[in-house]
């Protein structure tokens, strides 16, 4: 029985690829963390300002940074949880989305790859450009589905279509302009068959 990487993962299925956001999406996180760190620095400085006779020994200083520390990493948590948790497989039978938001609320958006029609990328503003992230928007059959803050848009993107090309869903050339007869349409695939 082969490895299975995900618990719905059907037994004659094969993960191709996996994605995450871009790990800016914790920069909330990171900010209220950083905050948390100060607590200890900060409690001594108000002791040793408040007791001015009585200033806080050296230990207790280096003790107060590590609990500052262990403060700012739980105040982390949410965030890194939701991000890590947070996966995009690509199989080759279907696409699943995983959202994991906090410790206990998970979204699950399951969808043949059949159902997938075009896949875009949109790299917008300068922190994007500099960052390296941007959205994801795939039309389906039944809406877009539009992801955010996707870590390298432009090679996931590039790699979902090679994916849909592989599975058949997508056409090897251009799509016919409107206004073409269906008899223009036929001579051109003529001449290609015979060329090939």
């Amino acid at each position: 029985m082969p490895h299975k990487y995900f618990a719905d993962q059907f037994d004659d299925e094969e993960v191709l690829f996996i994605f995450r956001k871009h790990p800016i999406v914790m920069r909330k996180g990171f900010i209220i963390a950083a905050l948390g760190c100060l607590i200890g620095p900060l409690y001594t400085l108000v002791l040793a300002y408040v007791h001015p006779a009585s200033v806080p020994s050296l230990t207790f200083f280096f003790l107060s940074i590590l609990v500052g520390l262990a403060v700012g990493l739980l105040l982390m948590l949410p965030k890194w949880v939701s991000w890590y948790f947070s996966v995009y497989i690509v199989t080759d039978q279907r696409f699943i989305q995983i959202n994991q938001t906090g410790f206990f609320h998970k979204s699950v958006i399951d969808m043949a790859l059949g159902q997938i029609q075009m896949v875009n990328y949109e790299i917008a503003g300068l922190s994007q450009t500099l960052f390296g992230f941007g959205t994801i928007i795939m039309q389906t059959i039944v809406g877009d589905l539009v992801i955010h803050e996707v870590h390298h848009p432009a090679t996931i993107q590039k790699k979902l279509l090679e994916v849909l090309r592989v599975d058949g869903n997508l056409p090897e050339s251009a799509p016919v302009k409107q206004g073409q007869d269906q008899d223009d349409n036929q001579e051109d695939e003529i001449v290609y068959e015979e060329e090939n």
